[in-house]
């Protein structure tokens, strides 16, 4: 039996498809060939990439207005292109920060356009309605789910302008109405797929606004113009990411997926709010489904508590060095039986320990 992996990116795969993957890695579907090794121009690699983008736009049920791009240099690489496609060097963007994600794509895009940081928060959301957007902001962006700390927007804020979304980290963990959103864009390694790819969601009345010193890679348009295969892409993470997405569909979709997170995390949460060696200290109402975050009134356990967890085959559950503690991500393949597992342990910990 696998360990259960609670690392929050490179994160776990569902098993399924680690066996596919497996069963395919030599040849696949009797090309002699690993995926890896063909052209990304060859009508094998073509009908792979047409079939994973289809069946994306199917789970997330993505309107025909929008393009689905599928780039390099992670989530990160958008931090900068966001600005570069949308805004000029004397346009205002509005931008929320509720943590550290939140705050790197501020210190990227306060290079390239004009901040207006409309609120800064860490542990918890602010409320909306007391908010002073700019009408005249090329664009909000928020991070939707912020993975170090475990927050997680559960509503969206009423604006004028188009919503960015990174959605990094809580993309594919329920259903969700794309139009809402002008962009959603998303590094692969959580609920996607391995590192190395990227995904952005975009409504099409958005591309084509570069200005004109963007650089070829960061430019949507010219994914959109050339099927995201400018350059070499990274086809077996392509693959991949394919692979999940049949995979969701067999699970029952988006709306099968997320009443098994919703249940997952209210029980773990409810474990901890349960314990009196164990706290969370976000806002209940914007606690996140994927990242689950807690610490303890005894902060000199903690050594112990990852040595015997690790143990007991449950993985890479120390926090992030930037928020401490400890920090179970729960993405979409992280079985129920591992929260269970987690919780028995949690349980029987805090009985010896407690």
């Amino acid at each position: 039996m696998r360990a259960f992996n609670f690392s929050a990116g490179p994160a776990m795969l569902p098993e399924a498809v680690m066996n596919k993957a497996h069963d395919e890695f030599l040849d696949w579907h009797g090309t002699g060939m690993s995926v890896m090794e063909m052209s990304h121009r060859s009508k094998e690699f073509m009908s792979l990439a047409a079939k994973m983008e289809a069946d994306l736009r199917d789970v997330m049920a993505i309107p025909d207005n929008y393009k689905v791009i599928f780039t390099h240099g992670g989530a990160s690489t958008q931090f900068a292109a966001i600005p570069y496609n949308l805004a000029a060097q004397t346009d205002t963007v509005d931008y929320i920060n509720s943590g550290v994600w939140s705050t790197k794509a501020v210190k990227e895009a306060a290079r390239y356009a004009v901040m207006n940081e409309v609120a800064v928060t860490e542990i918890d959301l602010p409320d909306f309605s007391t908010l002073k957007f700019n009408d005249q902001a090329k664009y909000l962006h928020i991070c939707h789910n912020e993975t170090i700390t475990g927050v997680e927007y559960q509503t969206l804020p009423k604006v004028n302008v188009p919503i960015v979304a990174d959605m990094s980290s809580n993309i594919l963990s329920r259903p969700i109405n794309v139009a809402d959103y002008g962009i959603i864009y998303a590094g692969a390694q959580k609920n996607i797929g391995p590192a190395g790819l990227s995904i952005s969601i975009i409504r099409e009345d958005l591309l084509g606004q570069a200005r004109a010193d963007t650089p070829s890679l960061m430019n949507w348009q010219v994914y959109a113009d050339n099927g995201s295969m400018f350059n070499t892409p990274s086809t077996y993470a392509w693959y991949l990411a394919g692979l999940v997405f049949e995979w969701i569909k067999e699970q029952g979709g988006l709306e099968a997926i997320g009443k098994i997170n919703q249940r997952k995390a209210a029980k773990l949460y409810k474990c901890i709010d349960n314990s009196s060696l164990y706290f969370n200290e976000v806002e209940t109402s914007v606690r996140s489904w994927m990242n689950v975050t807690f610490k303890f009134n005894k902060p000199e356990l903690e050594a112990q508590f990852l040595k015997e967890s690790n143990q007991a085959g449950l993985l890479n559950l120390k926090g992030h060095k930037a928020y401490g503690g400890m920090r179970a991500s729960i993405y979409n393949a992280m079985p129920e039986a591992g929260i269970d597992a987690l919780i028995q342990f949690m349980n029987d910990f805090e009985a010896k320990n407690g």
